[in-house]
């Protein structure tokens, strides 16, 4: 399988996104700027509230575009400058990130922790700067930080609906199957917790048919990093029969690995997110199911946070967005993919 560049892939995402409104990416075209009584045009009228700081985990990951992209406009539409940073999975560098946004006096910060301890020492410092954090998709746990507002997904539930869709892809036969994890995220620990809650409760009583957990491996999040590590699975347990991978990159690293072992027919794939890659590898029939999450909706409630935290209004502080279980039949009624066919 070729691997997309960064460059390659926001403009696959720009042109083909997602099943629904909520996962595509659009760029609107500004409308015509209007003059002020000062001359100066409305749209540099209101772009003056000043800047938002966004340090992306990943932007190899098309998921995190999104958010960026979404994040951007719904910001513009208050006044407001986003600045987005590529963490690129590296705690050190976000950290850094953090402390560049604080020395420019952002009016915010925004950031997919890259460790959900680690990072907390940067949190903090904004939180001593008096600069409100908000965090999407992935939290932060680490002790003593404040986090002013946090959107993401309901990892635990789509977590659950991955083990459902293994059952199913596995049948009555169960089998050996290979979990790619990212520990360092608190949302990927909480998609394996559900999973293995459902696998668990499917293999209680069972004589025959049970499936079993035969290791758990860092896939890193990442394609070529889930790729090595399934690699190296297929040789410790040539007997597998499924892998669950924590999001799409890694899935498709797993499916690169797999179809070089020429085992595609043998093991399943179930991963999460739904990003375009994804969606159509379930189409394609090389990965099983994703449960699929919505990040062009997370970027705008992240700024609705925003703007309520600042004109003092209540708002609900955590909130996570059920996921919902995307197989080839979904695919194939995908008005989206099918523009690519």
């Amino acid at each position: 399988m070729n691997k997309l560049t960064p460059f390659l892939l926001l403009f696959s995402i720009a042109c083909l996104f997602g099943c629904s409104a909520d996962t595509s990416i659009e760029v609107e075209s500004p409308p015509p700027p209007t003059q002020s009584n000062n001359g100066e045009s409305a749209s540099e009228a209101i772009s003056n509230k000043g800047k938002i700081g966004y340090s992306a985990m990943s932007l190899k990951n098309p998921f995190f575009v999104v958010i960026s992209q979404s994040l951007t406009t719904a910001a513009k539409s208050e006044g407001y400058e986003v600045i987005t940073m590529d963490a690129d999975s590296d705690v050190k560098r976000q950290a850094n990130q953090i402390e560049d946004f604080i020395s420019q006096g952002v009016a915010a910060i925004v950031l997919n922790p890259t460790d959900r301890l680690a990072i907390g020492p940067a949190i903090k410092q904004a939180n001593e700067a008096g600069i409100p954090v908000f965090t999407c998709d992935l939290q932060c746990v680490a002790d003593g930080i404040e986090i002013a507002g946090h959107i993401g997904t309901d990892n635990f539930q789509g977590g659950e609906l991955a083990g459902q869709a293994m059952i199913e892809t596995l049948g009555d036969e169960g089998g050996e199957i290979l979990v790619l994890d990212f520990k360092q995220a608190n949302s990927c620990v909480l998609r394996v917790q559900g999973f293995k809650q459902v696998i668990d409760s499917h293999n209680e009583g069972r004589e025959s048919g049970q499936i079993t957990i035969v290791s758990e491996i860092n896939g890193g999040g990442d394609q070529s990093i889930g790729y090595r590590a399934t690699v190296d699975s297929l040789q410790a347990h040539p007997n597998l029969r499924g892998i669950f991978a924590i999001n799409d990159p890694s899935a498709l690293g797993a499916w690169d690995a797999i179809d070089e072992a020429k085992k595609a027919e043998l093991i399943s794939i179930v991963g999460f997110d739904g990003a375009l890659a994804g969606k159509q590898a379930i189409a394609e029939g090389k990965i099983y199911a994703d449960p699929i999450q919505f990040p062009k909706k997370m970027g705008q409630v992240i700024m609705e946070k925003f703007t309520a935290f600042q004109s003092g209004e209540e708002y609900e502080q955590v909130e996570l967005i059920p996921t919902s279980l995307y197989r080839q039949a979904d695919a194939k009624s995908d008005p989206d993919l099918q523009l690519d066919q």
